[in-house]
């Protein structure tokens, strides 16, 4: 089949392009062309990559159309945040695709109530982006369920792997966070480190992708969460960290208004997001409706990227 992938020289895109390639798909790469796939692979020779400024396109209403025109037989949108950008693109895209496939996030559920959390929970999002993630998974799917669209949205957690720095056991992306716990020191963590985060590796959410397509029957007009198929919390993440260094984590716990006020403000935003989601989704139904596992646990996922912070003389020994 021909695939067109929007966005696929990022996080999945470095995984989920060289699978599809090998699995013997003509493959399209929609981007800007600024960014350079993380892992190199000898399959992005066999790519057709198009040149694109979604923004600017969507701003004078040549976007869909483009995508549309490139005749793919399957859709992969990596890159999409707001409802408008998804409304324009299905439209473009109504009656001329077999599957479009549109990557979501697990921010659409907003705090965790009951976990492990499934697809079809109440949706309580907060935060911009949360919001116009799930109003996209709303419109996609009611269009799914009213006039056929055949769309699949997959939900990512905490995308991880090696090239980028993983969220950390304080929530947010500081790598120092990691130095500190290879090095034995102190490291504050808010309120009892009990909150939690959800990774997933990479490949895993491309697998998914791949398994949704595969799948097309089951997938079509359906939801599914990519994460590990457990959470951690952010004291036995630090602990575990620490321990891949020959260390104990030393750890101390204050109280959210006091931890926020020892790093920067940008460090404790994206902190709050993660502790205030303190997500904990299930893959059940991927395993269900797909048959699809994922391959990484959250340490093991977790452990490729922070190999890769070492080599790269991001965090030292």
């Amino acid at each position: 089949m021909r695939v067109v992938v929007i966005g696929g020289s990022g996080h999945i895109g470095t995984y989920l392009i060289p699978r599809l390639v090998e699995a013997g798909h003509e493959v399209v790469n929609v981007s800007r062309g600024k960014r350079e796939p993380y892992s190199p692979h000898g399959a992005w020779q066999r790519v057709t990559t198009v040149t694109a400024d979604r923004e600017a396109e969507e701003g004078d209403g040549t976007f869909g159309r483009r995508i549309a025109e490139l005749e793919g037989d399957v859709v992969i949108d990596l890159i999409c945040f707001t409802e408008d950008s998804a409304r324009a693109l299905a439209e473009a895209l109504s009656g001329k695709v077999r599957h479009f496939l549109h990557c979501g996030t697990i921010w659409t559920h907003g705090p965790s109530a009951q976990v492990p959390t499934p697809e079809d929970r109440r949706k309580r999002p907060f935060g911009e982006y949360g919001i116009q993630k799930a109003a996209i998974e709303a419109y996609l799917l009611d269009r799914a369920h009213r006039d056929g669209l055949p769309v699949t949205i997959i939900h990512p957690g905490h995308i991880t792997g090696p090239g980028w720095v993983p969220v950390n056991p304080a929530g947010n992306v500081n790598p120092a966070v990691f130095q500190t716990l290879a090095d034995g020191e102190e490291l504050a963590l808010p309120n009892f480190g009990m909150e939690t985060v959800q990774h997933v590796h990479a490949d895993d959410v491309a697998r998914l992708f791949m398994d949704a397509m595969a799948s097309r029957s089951a997938a079509v007009g359906e939801s599914f969460h990519s994460v590990a198929t457990t959470a951690l919390t952010l004291r036995g993440y630090a602990e575990a960290v620490a321990g891949w260094f020959g260390r104990e984590a030393n750890l101390t716990f204050l109280p959210w208004e006091q931890w926020r006020a020892t790093v920067s403000e940008r460090d404790a935003e994206i902190t709050y997001d993660h502790i205030a989601h303190s997500p904990n989704c299930s893959m059940e139904k991927a395993e269900r409706l797909l048959g699809h596992r994922p391959r990484y646990t959250p340490l093991e996922a977790i452990s490729e990227a922070v190999d890769w912070l070492v080599r790269a003389g991001e965090i030292t020994r």
